[in-house]
């Protein structure tokens, strides 16, 4: 029982930790909460959605669900999402960020956007859940006492080799290391002579791409609805604080203690309060390191 819920946990920390990443970086590089980001989620998820109703989901391959298609669908659906997000910005926040805008105001009109967001998906789409695929799967026993879908083990994969690769990314690239540098000291990667608007557009991008990707692995398991992104919006947050803002270690540790968190509750609690535990999780952590578990103390 106790091997089974780990499992589960660290399945939905997988996920929320894609969407965590893009929180951090709005929090550490654009200095606002970015309520609306959940939203990029449900956008990932249903502009995928598009793709699989033209292409299908795919002859299902290696005891999967779905075939090839679905994972062009998420290339697809991440492109998009990102140039979506960047959209987004353009309208919205680059005008208030050059007027000056108080932090505050940003924050409300990312509820503003969230919101249109939202209302947006259930105007094209409805209030009603759909699937990328209705193929039945049966779970794999991967170590003794856990069983997972062929889906999910596919996941908990692919999310593994996305962090690697935005590393590498970050770590090894010019564009990752202004990003880098903005995060760690915005002041002086300007004196440096890093171009801002250049970095703030491919962090738009890159987050926007991950919330697609988390999206498209949140409807796989098991179906899309418009709420998807909102519900998972406090859990984001607690997973990018918790970690430490502008880490990427630290969104991927903060999502995965959060998804272990929430699945370990029900075994001693209600499940009606289960999301309420990363919270308690969170002040627990806060209270004795409030820079979170990766975040720098200055």
């Amino acid at each position: 029982m106790l091997r089974q819920v780990l499992a589960d946990g660290i399945l939905t920390g997988a996920i929320i930790a894609l969407g965590a990443i893009g929180v951090s970086f709005s929090l550490q590089i654009l200095k606002f909460a970015n309520f609306a980001h959940s939203e990029l989620l449900t956008w990932g998820a249903y502009l995928a959605l598009v793709f699989v109703a033209f292409a299908g989901p795919g002859t299902p391959t290696a005891e999967l669900s779905f075939g090839w298609e679905l994972i062009a669908a998420m290339i697809f659906a991440a492109a998009l999402t990102g140039g979506l997000a960047w959209a987004v910005d353009l309208l919205v926040f680059r005008r208030m960020r050059r007027s000056g805008a108080h932090p505050l105001s940003l924050v409300f009109a990312a509820f503003g956007a969230a919101l249109v967001m939202r209302h947006i998906i259930v105007l094209i789409w409805g209030h009603g859940t759909h699937f990328y695929t209705r193929e039945l799967q049966i779970a794999l026993e991967v170590f003794p006492g856990v069983r997972m879908l062929p889906d999910q083990i596919f996941i908990l994969g692919l999310t593994l080799v996305i962090v690697v690769a935005l590393h590498l990314y970050l770590t090894y690239s010019r564009t990752g290391i202004a990003m880098r540098a903005m995060a760690e000291n915005p002041s002086l990667a300007r004196a440096c002579g890093i171009e801002v608007e250049s970095v703030i557009r491919w962090t738009w991008i890159l987050s926007g791409g991950l919330a697609a990707m988390a999206g498209v692995f949140l409807g796989l398991t098991p179906q899309l609805h418009p709420e998807m992104g909102f519900s998972l919006l406090l859990a984001l947050f607690a997973a990018a604080i918790l970690g430490g803002t502008g880490s990427l270690a630290g969104a991927v540790v903060g999502g995965l203690l959060v998804g272990l968190a929430e699945n370990l509750s029900v075994m001693v609690i209600s499940s009606g309060y289960k999301t309420a535990m990363p919270f308690l999780l969170l002040l627990l952590v806060l209270f004795f390191r409030p820079q979170g578990l990766f975040g720098d103390k200055s």
